[in-house]
C-alpha cells in the first residue's frame, strides 16, 4: 500500500538521521574528555550538547524502532496465536495508542513553538542555550511515530480482515 510505504520511508530516514547523530555525540564527548583532562579547561557545553543529542538520538529513532519490530514485546503468548488473532490484538493496540500519540504531538509542537517565541533557555548550564531546537525534534520524533503506529494500525486491520501481507517492513 501506498501509504503505508510512504510513511515507511519517512521513518526510515528518521532512522538513519538519528543513527548518524551518535557521531556528534562521541566528537563531543571526546573533545570534552580531552579538554578536561589533558588541557585542564573543561566546556561549558558538553554536558548540555550530549543531552540534547542522545535525546535527538532516541526521538528520531523510535519510529524506525517500531518499523523493524525492535520495541520490547514478550513473544510467549503471542507465539501461540494465528497470524489473524495477533492482527486484532496489535489493531486494538494501535487504535488505543494512536490518539495518544495525537495529543502529545498537538502539545509538543505548542511546547516548541512557544519556547521559541520567548527565546526560552535551558539554564542548566554557564552556555544556557535556547531549548527550541529540541523540543522541536521531541515534536519531529513522536510525529513520526504516530506516523509509523498509524501505518503499523492500517496493516493489522488488513491482515486481520484477511487482506494480504502488506509488504514486510524490513531494515
Amino acid at each position: 500500500m501506498k501509504l503505508i510505504h510512504a510513511i515507511e520511508s519517512i521513518t526510515r530516514w528518521s532512522g538513519w538521521l538519528g543513527a548518524v547523530l551518535i557521531f556528534p555525540l562521541i566528537g563531543a564527548l571526546v573533545y570534552e574528555v580531552f579538554s578536561r583532562y589533558v588541557m585542564g579547561r573543561p566546556t561549558l557545553w558538553a554536558f548540555e550538547i550530549s543531552y540534547m543529542v542522545m535525546g535527538a538520538i532516541f526521538m528520531l529513532g523510535m519510529s524506525n524502532a517500531l518499523r523493524v519490530r525492535q520495541h520490547v514485546s514478550v513473544d510467549i503468548v503471542s507465539m501461540q496465536l494465528s497470524e489473524r488473532v495477533k492482527a486484532i490484538i496489535n489493531a486494538i493496540g494501535y487504535f488505543l495508542f494512536l490518539p495518544l500519540l495525537i495529543w502529545l504531538v498537538w502539545e509538543l509542537s505548542a511546547y516548541a513553538l512557544q519556547a521559541f517565541e520567548t527565546n526560552e533557555r535551558s539554564g542548566r548550564s554557564a552556555w544556557n542555550p535556547v531549548v527550541w531546537p529540541i523540543y522541536t525534534v521531541w515534536f519531529v520524533g513522536f510525529l513520526f511515530l504516530a506516523l509509523q503506529v498509524l501505518a503499523e494500525l492500517i496493516r493489522s486491520v488488513m491482515t486481520a480482515f484477511g487482506h494480504q501481507q502488506v509488504e514486510e517492513n524490513g531494515s
